[in-house]
């Protein structure tokens, strides 16, 4: 019993190490000065330096660290393709663009139930939660029509609980049938 939980638990914290350790280096890079690590960059030859990170028309002075650089980047608006789409779903009804969301969710997941149907031996239980969990990460990713992360965290976190709920109780239905 003990032999199994250590099993469990080792690898966990591994993984969290991993992570954690991760966080900490992303941390600590994002606190060095910009313009002095972009110059010694371009000075070694590295083939990787941080010129893509420097939006346009934003003066970049020796006190501002990777992380401030970082976040001006990310701050700006998207491509010309995701402000057309924010506009036109601007127009468009709430209700409609709801609507349009969950085609555009049932369309990826019912495309990734028609791949594991063909090419698996998955039953369909098991390939509809895999494809509903597919269907949202594909849809966390691509341009929708509701701007916000409600509609995205909902059309992963449902079908997370859906798998978690079937876990759970045909776990229980195991130790139910085993007692």
């Amino acid at each position: 019993m003990l032999g199994r939980f250590i099993l469990r638990v080792i690898p966990l914290t591994f993984l969290f190490a991993v992570f954690y350790g991760g966080y900490l280096v992303v941390a600590d890079i994002c606190r060095l000065p910009f313009r002095a690590t972009n110059d010694e960059l371009h000075r070694s030859g590295s083939p990787l330096t941080l010129d893509i990170l420097i939006p346009a028309g934003v003066h970049i002075d020796e006190k501002i660290t990777i992380g401030d650089v970082a976040r001006l980047r990310l701050k700006k608006e998207g491509s010309v393709v995701e402000r057309s789409i924010r506009y036109v779903s601007g127009i468009i009804p709430p209700r409609y663009r709801l609507t349009a969301d969950l085609m555009l969710f049932f369309f990826w997941s019912f495309l990734y139930m028609i791949f594991l149907r063909v090419f698996t031996f998955a039953g369909y239980g098991r390939s509809m939660r895999i494809s509903l969990f597919f269907g949202g990460i594909t849809y966390y990713f691509m341009p929708d029509f509701s701007a916000g992360l409600w509609d995205d965290a909902a059309f992963i976190g449902i079908p997370i609980l859906v798998i978690i709920a079937t876990f759970v109780v045909r776990r229980r239905k195991k130790e139910r049938y085993l007692a």
